[in-house]
């Protein structure tokens, strides 16, 4: 695994860049990896490609976040990231695959209210999402939707956003 870290932070090639992530991604399957993993600082390392220019690799990317967010100590430092995978999601090609993964990782991210205020300005988004997605992307809103309405302090937010 830290080979792999290695090598994420090495090349700049996305073919590899995107192999790497999914081996991530794969390894994560198992708790005792996302702990080496965070402890490796592969969290930092894998949430600095969510900059990457590169559609498929930032897809990768979250869908390796997405594993890694099943552990508690994992969300507390994948949480600084939220902001930038909404804007992924929101910037993202309607249906794209990219705005499945994020929406996939705000998902795991929303199951508990610790981190729905950095969600509040993409409410908007994630209705509207609601409204013209496919129904991938409507079914993994609607999940973090629901999430997002199990706290009190998100009603309002939810019954004043712009359509």
């Amino acid at each position: 695994l830290q080979k792999l870290i290695h090598l994420l932070q090495a090349t700049d090639d996305p073919l590899i860049q995107e192999q790497v992530l999914i081996t991530l991604g794969n390894s994560a399957a198992f708790c005792v990896n996302q702990d080496i993993i965070r402890n490796l600082d592969g969290l930092s390392v894998i949430g600095g490609m969510l900059s990457d220019c590169i559609p498929k690799v930032k897809e990768k990317a979250l869908n390796a976040l997405n594993n890694l967010s099943m552990n508690i100590k994992n969300q507390e430092e994948i949480q600084v990231y939220i902001t930038q995978v909404c804007r992924n999601v929101e910037s993202a090609p309607l249906n794209s695959e990219l705005q499945l993964a994020g929406l996939r990782l705000l998902t795991n991210m929303s199951v508990t209210s610790d981190y729905h205020h950095k969600m509040v300005n993409s409410i908007p988004c994630f209705l509207h999402l609601l409204a013209e997605g496919t129904e991938r992307i409507q079914i993994q809103v609607l999940k973090v939707l629901v999430n997002l309405s199990a706290n009190p302090a998100m009603a309002r937010h939810l019954l004043r956003a712009q359509v």
